[in-house]
């Protein structure tokens, strides 16, 4: 990155009782954290498929919804077909999430217009007989997809739509996705994403500070090292337990999504799990709220006599069980003696201001991650598509698993920590699903 595009930076700090010195906020980095239509950043996201709602929750009614900026309104209509349109109605403004679904399409509550999920006018009500209005004249639309519970949204220029994508381990036989949480943070959705990429707070935030929020292996600082990938990047992190070590990779796929493995893990026994107990995204609503959506990665068959946790599945196959830290809800002072994920996102304020962080060595996922990012966002500026996207019916690799080896320690400290950077490398080296991937790096 050339000095003259660099983010501007705050004064460095280097005296005690010092605040006074150091009370300008600077602006936020708005190339990767806005994402209003026009923006890079918006455009950039606008050019993958998004989540926007459940698949379970289209009913009757209509839902509105906002997304990167943009009012919306989404709907299944009597054939199936889920629409997504913008929310006020050609004709006269009047919001269509007061609309009448019908038996196809959405028919305004005003006056009457029906509009197809495709954006077209079917009727237009007291209009003369010979009116060509509704031949001219569509309702802005974007195409949706359906997946695993979730409905998915392309919002990009429609001669650049991409496929939807196949990864490896979204379709492994023995297990299903299902619909998983949702939750909405008022802060950028990129200081949510920036947190898929730092390990290390799980070892304080997720255990030493809070208590094990899941297991008490995790408390356990790893060796650490981030790859890139074809689609984006990948944490390794290798812990020595006992005897065994354990390997857990989680990875981003860009511009907004990542998996991570199963929590539960405790490290005693050799086992590799190479399917994720999540895939999440983090999807900008504006500026400075985000909404959390994603699968949950559950097994088919009966788990009765095994010591592996089992996702929670409501009726209509969405996940109801209860993530600690993932919402605002609790009570102050608990959030205050066992903050989570949702209280360290959102305090960094509604926007982080990166000019004011000083990051280091355990950063360095971060920093990746933001790179990574300015370069695609800057791609697109300049024309070109960004990286990673495949043809129709190309499988995807994937990286995230657990692995448990056994392997003694070696006989010193620093030979250990050699032993497990090595192991990490040695484990990530191949996709845990699907082909290896054609490198398409820049």
């Amino acid at each position: 990155m050339d000095e003259h595009d660099r983010p501007e930076r705050a004064r460095f700090l280097n005296v005690p009782y010092g605040a006074y010195l150091h009370r300008d906020v600077p602006p936020e980095d708005a190339e990767l954290t806005h994402v209003g239509p026009g923006t890079p950043c918006g455009e950039y996201l606008r050019r993958f498929w998004q989540p926007v709602g459940f698949s379970a929750e289209l009913k009757d009614l209509p839902l509105r919804l906002r997304i990167m900026g943009e009012d919306l309104v989404l709907f299944r209509d009597g054939s199936g077909s889920a629409g997504l349109l913008q929310l006020h109605c050609a004709h006269r403004g009047t919001s269509l999430e007061f609309g009448l679904v019908s038996a196809r399409g959405i028919r305004c509550c005003y006056h009457g217009w029906l509009y197809d999920v495709d954006g077209r006018i079917l009727e237009t009500p007291g209009e003369p007989a010979d009116s060509t209005l509704r031949d001219r004249l569509f309702q802005g639309a974007y195409p949706t997809h359906e997946h695993g519970g979730l409905v998915f949204a392309y919002m990009g220029p429609p001669d650049r739509r991409p496929p939807f994508p196949a990864y490896a381990n979204w379709s492994v036989p023995g297990y299903r996705l299902a619909a998983g949480l949702r939750t909405v943070w008022p802060c950028n959705w990129l200081q949510v994403k920036d947190n898929s990429m730092d390990p290390v707070h799980t070892a304080f935030l997720h255990t030493i500070v809070s208590g094990a929020h899941f297991t008490e292996e995790h408390g356990v600082l790893p060796e650490l090292e981030w790859q890139e990938t074809d689609r984006g990047m990948m944490y390794i992190a290798t812990r020595r337990v006992g005897d065994h070590v354990w390997v857990r990779i989680a990875e981003l796929f860009l511009p907004n999504a990542h998996q991570f493995p199963p929590d539960w893990e405790h490290a005693r026994e050799e086992r590799v799990h190479p399917v994720p107990q999540w895939t999440n995204w983090a999807v900008p609503i504006d500026d400075r709220t985000m909404m959390k959506i994603g699968f949950v990665h559950g097994e088919e068959e009966d788990q009765e006599a095994q010591d592996i946790p089992r996702a929670t599945f409501g009726d209509t196959g969405e996940y109801v069980g209860i993530v600690f830290g993932e919402t605002g809800d609790r009570p102050y002072e608990e959030r205050q003696r066992q903050p989570g994920d949702y209280d360290a996102a959102v305090s960094q304020r509604p926007i982080a201001v990166h000019a004011l962080e000083h990051l280091g060595a355990t950063d360095r996922g971060v920093i990746m991650f933001r790179k990574l990012l300015r370069r695609e966002i800057r791609a697109v500026q300049a024309g070109r598509e960004p990286c990673g996207r495949l043809g129709d019916g190309e499988t995807i690799p994937t990286y995230c698993r657990n692995a448990v080896l056994r392997l003694p320690p070696a006989p010193s400290a620093d030979a250990d920590r050699q032993l497990l950077r090595d192991t990490g490398r040695r484990v990530a080296a191949s996709p845990a699903i699907g082909p290896s991937p054609v490198t398409g790096r820049r």
